[in-house]
């Protein structure tokens, strides 16, 4: 099995498990990114407060909204991602060692060719499953009419529960009211801020590595002489790595969840976009430049939660599996360049 299988799978293990972690908290992230009630702002409610209003007025179950296609979503971003990561991170690699042999540079990946391999990987990634991310986001923000608000009276008791209780908003029916709207290129909204996104990861993985490097080689110069790192360094290392990238990428993620909610044609003309720069011109005209960062504190705590854990998991998970298949997982694991 090649490394880039392994560590395709191994991501896609560890983003499972972290989207289940921590997806209520994403759900209502996605609620404070695309909520643009301009009369709502002097009623701001904290991220717990925002949970507690989704569970009694809408149920436990809207919190996981779009939980199905989210884990195929992960499962299939994370190994896209580490698998092309894996593939062009071995060319690089080779392409350092060929530079040493011609006197240039000390045979390492540096911190441009990391960045470069990390968005290319992104790019692949975020052509190929868009269309699942625009879905999703369509269930989280659908909203439920409360058991308590109730409309009209109407004739009969079958129509009142009707009424009160919608049939479920599924993923088919998500699917269907994107190609409703805006055909098949609705399943590719919000893809050109998303593709100027994989400067996160690419930003979090520039991180990531130049830390993880630094500590593999004080460990090695050690009088231990080995450059293993446990798995809770790598859940602090994911966890900051994650919090840099987030910081400086959030606004574009709030332009790329407006672009991929749902549009009320027949409402304010100040809350429809046309596109990623008519988004952009009408949240900095209307909301000011708040706009862009709403509900950045609760996708803090959810990111670098989420990233701290998928890759403390990853590492595990390529570690059992080389242990798995050569019996010599610490040695492979050292044998990385530091």
């Amino acid at each position: 099995m090649s490394d880039a299988l392994i560590n395709g799978l191994a991501g896609a293990g560890g983003g499972i498990i972290a989207q289940l972690i921590t997806y209520p908290l994403q759900t209502v992230n996605t609620r404070q990114q695309t909520d643009r009630n301009l009369k709502k702002e002097k009623q701001k409610f904290g991220t717990i407060e925002q949970m507690y209003q989704v569970v009694r007025q809408e149920g436990w179950d809207r919190l996981y909204g779009g939980l199905a296609p989210s884990l195929v979503g992960t499962a299939a971003s994370q190994g896209v991602y580490y698998y092309f990561y894996q593939i062009f991170r071995n060319r690089a690699e080779l392409a350092a060692l060929e530079g040493k042999k011609k006197g240039i540079g000390d045979g390492s990946v540096g911190m441009f060719s990391s960045l470069l391999v990390a968005a290319l990987s992104g790019c692949v990634n975020v052509l190929l499953t868009n269309p699942i991310w625009v879905v999703v986001t369509r269930m989280q923000t659908h909203t439920k009419k409360s058991k308590g608000s109730h409309p009209q009276p109407v004739a009969s008791e079958d129509a009142i529960i009707a009424v009160v209780e919608p049939p479920p908003f599924g993923t088919t029916h998500a699917i269907q009211e994107v190609y409703d709207e805006a055909g098949m290129w609705g399943f590719w909204k919000g893809v050109f801020p998303t593709l100027i996104m994989v400067s996160n990861p690419s930003i979090q993985f520039m991180i990531y590595e130049t830390l993880l490097k630094k500590i593999r080689k004080r460990r090695a110069s050690s009088t231990k002489g080995t450059n293993d790192v446990t798995a809770l360094e790598i859940f602090l290392l994911g966890a900051v790595a994650k919090l840099g990238a987030t910081v400086v990428t959030y606004p574009l993620l709030v332009v790329k969840s407006r672009l991929q909610a749902k549009q009320v044609i027949a409402g304010d003309k100040r809350h429809q976009y046309k596109g990623t720069l008519d988004a952009i011109m009408k949240m900095i005209r209307y909301e000011g430049f708040y706009g862009f960062y709403k509900g950045m504190g609760t996708k803090i705590v959810q990111s670098v939660l989420a990233a701290a854990v998928l890759f403390m998991v990853k590492e595990e998970l390529v570690r059992g599996a080389i242990w798995l298949l050569t019996g010599s997982a610490a040695v492979t694991v050292r044998s990385k360049p530091p």
